[in-house]
């Protein structure tokens, strides 16, 4: 089995898909908006070493939407986006995370599984390279697939300034 760790830099808004000591794959990604954080509610990116607990969307449609980790019926579209501006697109495929690290983003108030972190397909017209999100990893439908069907549940993904 081969043994993958994801990369991710904020500074950078970067994914990096790694196999041992070869760079497989680098994503360009959105963070959040809010920066830096593990508190809930705060609306930011944790830090620190989390693993993927789940996959969530393994061969929905294209920009099937996503609410509460469930397919809601809905496809996007930019003109349903227009009919609900603001709204947090969850779309295509969801990597759920889980801290690993107790007291830091595992456990009480800054339980990264609690607060639903993942990384999650965002509309292709949604800017990546910039920090917009409110607290997950955004990346391009293509994209998000592609790390999808790359990784496992288990696979370790470290966050870093």
């Amino acid at each position: 089995m081969n043994k993958h760790i994801i990369n991710v830099e904020i500074n950078a808004q970067q994914a990096q898909l790694w196999q041992g000591d070869s760079l497989l794959r680098t994503y360009l990604v959105s963070t959040a908006r809010n920066g830096i954080g593990q508190q809930t509610g705060s609306l930011q990116t944790p830090l620190g070493r989390h693993q993927i607990v789940e996959k969530i969307g393994e061969g929905m449609a294209l920009n099937t939407v996503f609410r509460h980790r469930k397919p809601t019926g809905e496809l996007y579209t930019p003109y349903l986006n227009q009919t609900q501006p603001g709204r947090d697109w969850i779309i295509t495929r969801i990597l759920r995370l889980a801290g690993l690290e107790e007291g830091h983003n595992q456990g009480g108030t800054v339980d990264t599984l609690q607060r639903c972190i993942y990384f999650h397909g965002a509309p292709d017209e949604s800017p990546m390279g910039i920090p917009a999100s409110h607290g997950c990893i955004r990346m391009h439908n293509w994209d998000i697939i592609d790390l999808f069907d790359r990784v496992s549940v288990g696979t370790l993904v470290n966050i870093v300034p």
